[in-house]
């Protein structure tokens, strides 16, 4: 089978399994369907390119038949995948064995065993192809839309003084993010399929929507790096209270901001807050964790945000590492201080770092197509929304 021939059958096997009707488009979106059956790989000067359908898809709030649960929908063609392939400087060698291809190199560490300890580090861009919007994209991004709040600043809404001060727009916010109302994506259930072949070591994640365990993957597996929905307190100083979700979600979704029934104080999702300390898990496993990881996996981040951001760096100085993003982010200005993924800063050590630029979504799709897993992958999704559907009749 080509390569050719992978990617095509790859975006006919996802508009299956999901039931699509074999249109890209609704009617209102016309850009969609264009040269929407011809999936080409593109070669040029550095780089390798793929073009793979991207979905969206997420559960509607409204009264919409069963069949539109789980439906996806195809937003305009987005940016072809790129696989970096890295200009290396004279006598600089690299962990991969096919540099032209590192996608290809990482597949084969991956089914030959040689990568059994992946650690996921993930951000906002998995959970976008699902309708959450992330925080920092131009014009679309969280803190973009959030004017309507009147804050003095974005992030304000994340802080614990203002929330304290002013809490209401946190709740309205969270009733829109709040976990249940969402399908998670692709990536997520790429995260799934490694736990299941047990292969995730761990997967630390940014987000706070608790898609990854909507997908499956077990709580001790998963490092909500800055909290999530899954557990609420009181943030009285001396109570601390522990609250049920489902008490915080009636809450949240009657308009009603939550207090304490102890001493009266403010109920807060586990959500990490500016001004908070990161959760004590974070902290007693990621020393253990990434010097045990043999391949780490890094997607949809800005890697703005510390302590989170500097992760990268923990893992052994041999054990390569693989950044999905729609941009370059994390790189170095130094020898062993983030992504090098040209071997600049290399010296005597190998070339170990590779990237794949475009949707999450579509390189996960592209990963599990080069290990052989695309029906597996596809299949745990179809499952989930098949489940969903059976739930909501």
């Amino acid at each position: 089978m080509t390569r050719e021939t992978s990617i095509d059958e790859l975006a006919k096997q996802l508009d299956e399994s999901l039931n699509l009707d074999g249109k890209h488009a609704s009617p209102e979106d016309t850009t969609a369907t264009a040269d929407e059956d011809n999936f080409l790989e593109e070669l040029s000067d550095g780089e390798s390119t793929y073009s793979v359908p991207s979905a969206v898809g997420s559960l509607s709030s409204d009264d919409s038949s069963d069949d539109d649960i789980g439906r996806v929908k195809f937003i305009g063609p987005a940016p072809p995948l790129t696989v970096h392939r890295p200009s290396l400087p004279a006598g600089v060698t690299s962990i991969f064995a096919n540099t032209a291809s590192t996608i290809d190199s990482i597949a084969e560490m991956i089914n030959s065993g040689s990568a059994k300890n992946i650690i996921v580090m993930a951000g906002a861009g998995i959970s976008t192809d699902a309708g959450i919007p992330d925080f920092r994209s131009p014009g679309t991004g969280l803190y973009a839309n959030l004017q309507k709040y009147r804050l003095p600043y974005p992030e304000a809404i994340f802080t614990i003084d203002y929330f304290r001060r002013k809490p209401k727009p946190f709740f309205v916010l969270a009733k829109e993010l709040y976990p249940g109302q969402f399908v998670p994506t692709i990536s997520h259930f790429f995260v799934k399929l490694l736990a299941k072949r047990g292969l995730l070591h761990r997967h630390y994640t940014q987000n706070i929507d608790c898609l990854e365990r909507v997908a499956g993957v077990e709580s001790d597996l998963i490092v909500e790096a800055h909290g999530s929905f899954h557990a609420a307190h009181c943030i009285g100083n001396k109570c601390r209270k522990e609250f049920p979700q489902d008490w915080v979600r009636e809450k949240i979704f009657n308009d009603s901001i939550p207090h304490c029934d102890k001493c009266n104080s403010l109920v807060k999702p586990d959500i990490t807050f500016f001004g908070e300390g990161l959760p004590a898990r974070f902290f007693d496993l990621l020393e253990g964790d990434f010097a045990s990881c043999d391949l780490l996996i890094v997607m949809g981040t800005s890697l703005q945000v510390h302590p989170f951001a500097a992760l990268i760096n923990e893992v052994q100085s041999t054990t390569p590492r693989l950044l999905i993003n729609r941009e370059r982010v994390g790189e170095s200005k130094t020898r062993g201080m983030g992504f090098d993924f040209d071997g600049s800063f290399a010296g005597s050590m190998p070339h170990r770092d590779a990237l794949v630029l475009g949707d999450c979504d579509e390189a996960c799709l592209l990963l599990a197509d080069r290990l052989g897993w695309t029906d597996e992958l596809l299949g745990l999704r179809a499952a989930f929304i098949d489940k969903r559907k059976l739930e909501h009749i």
